[in-house]
């Protein structure tokens, strides 16, 4: 693939001309409005794909650079404002999480895990599901990426599954025999455990950062406070609804459990390297969860954790320096949370939050609160990827909300989760889509049909039992 999309490069910078020329609204900063239009075409960039996340985060970081709209008259500030995103903590806490996730690769616990649970659960296609996303949930507080944990996890597992009871990709007519209701189970399982805990999807760290700009702080606990219920209910219900509305052929699977243990087998005794690796993640999930009680705050807790297996010989420096996703995220990350938090602080968002909320004042809480999801969610069928929308919709979305009085943190966690969680909607919705859909299992007619149908269950979930469980902890 070119990593130029000349056409649409064009495009994207026509866009943001547009924007730049037009006079900034009464009441927004000229360089704030300015800002808007650099942001605006870097994630119309994203979208359109007319570079690579990479290539459009540093152009955008350029541009802020050269046109000083971040402190105006000034050149030497405006780049090291432009550059504030690489200090950002948030921004180190999901790359440190990155080469941590590469132990789990590297040693093979992760697939050992996998294997273990099909072993346990695999005597049907149900089982053989939960089996798999049980894999998934325990992998996901410590692999940031969870197009990682699909493409070198979940994924190759399932499929040689599917192969091995009997549905071949080449073979449309045995699509429905297991491998399609295992690709959605699969794929959907991935998208409600990167909600549960905050470092399981990048965008959970972004959604955190710009609630904080907002004056909403979330910690790593109290995401999973808030999460976890209405998380694990849709992790238990969605297989169940797939099994239902989308069943498989193939009901029995007796073969798999003695598959798993072949696979095991072939793996021989846990090793050393993978027992450290154990530790360390249990000794990051004590920092990270009770990280105010050791007064260590959740990225010093990454990097002691980084150190840890580095000191003991589970990692080398050469793993971290060839991890290229995480430094990849790292770039673009800085990027877009520099943009945003600038948008916010030079007073861009507030002023439209304030402009919405206005149109919206004479709605109660109760009524705003649901219409913001609904809207929110369902523009997911314009991105491909939850930090795209995170970047350019989280902290407007919010704002609005807090001024029409919905409480900050139920609204702060509820929209970060759905960025992700409306990854069900289509086959580009999310970054681990592609490698399921590429599978051929499941037909894009289906995808986006069950997507929508799973789409409303996941709502359903959150605003249910998800509200009755933020009542009960305070949250509103």
């Amino acid at each position: 693939m070119k990593e130029i999309n000349l056409r649409s490069l064009a495009i994207t910078a026509v866009i943001g001309l547009i924007i730049w020329f037009i006079p900034a609204p009464e009441g927004v900063k000229p360089n704030a409005w300015h800002l808007l239009a650099i942001f605006a075409a870097t994630i119309i960039g994203i979208i359109l794909k007319a570079a690579s996340m990479g290539t459009m985060a540093m152009i955008g970081i350029t541009l802020c650079a050269v046109t000083q709209v971040l402190a105006p008259g000034s050149p030497s500030k405006s780049i090291a404002n432009a550059l504030s995103g690489f200090g950002n903590s948030t921004i180190w806490l999901i790359g440190l999480a990155f080469f941590i996730a590469r132990g789990f690769i590297k040693t093979g616990l992760g697939t050992r895990l996998a294997y273990n649970f099909i072993r346990i659960f695999g005597k049907s296609s149900l089982g053989l599901a939960y089996g798999l996303n049980t894999a998934d949930l325990i992998l996901a507080p410590a692999i940031p990426s969870n197009t990682a944990r699909a493409g070198g996890v979940i994924f190759p597992i399932m499929k040689s599954i599917a192969v091995n009871m009997g549905s071949e990709p080449e073979k449309p007519e045995t699509h429905r025999k297991i491998g399609a209701f295992l690709t959605l189970s699969s794929y959907n399982a991935n998208m409600i455990t990167s909600v549960i805990f905050l470092t399981a999807t990048a965008s959970n760290p972004m959604a955190q950062k710009f609630a904080k700009d907002l004056g909403i702080t979330i910690t790593w606990s109290s995401w999973f406070m808030a999460a976890a219920v209405p998380g694990l209910v849709c992790f238990l219900l969605a297989p169940l609804f797939l099994y239902k509305f989308y069943p498989p052929e193939l009901k029995k699977t007796g073969d798999a459990p003695a598959m798993a243990a072949v696979k095991l087998k072939e793996m021989g005794a846990v090793t050393v390297q993978e027992w450290l690796m154990v530790a360390t993640f249990i000794i990051l999930l004590v920092l990270w969860i009770f990280g105010n009680l050791f007064a260590v705050d959740a990225t010093t807790g990454a990097l002691i954790g980084l150190c840890i297996l580095l000191l003991c010989g589970v990692l080398t420096w050469e793993d971290v320096k060839s991890e290229k996703g995480a430094w990849d995220t790292i770039v673009w990350f800085s990027s877009l949370v520099m943009m945003g938090s600038y948008l916010n602080s030079l007073g861009f968002i507030g002023w439209f939050g304030h402009l919405v909320g206005a149109k919206m004042s004479h709605m109660s809480w109760q009524t705003a609160f649901p219409i913001i999801i609904l809207v929110y969610s369902y523009c997911h069928y314009m991105f491909a990827s939850a930090t795209a929308q995170a970047a350019a919709m989280y902290s407007v979305f919010l704002a609005v909300g807090i001024s029409v009085g919905v409480p900050g943190t139920m609204l702060a966690v509820f929209l970060g989760a759905c960025a992700t969680l409306m990854g069900s909607l289509t086959h580009y919705g999310h970054g681990p889509a592609p490698i399921f859909f590429g599978s051929t299992y499941v037909d894009m007619k289906d995808w986006w049909k069950q997507g929508f149908f799973i789409s409303v269950l996941f709502l359903l979930i959150w605003f249910v039992v998800g509200g009755l469980w933020w009542k009960v902890i305070g949250l509103w």
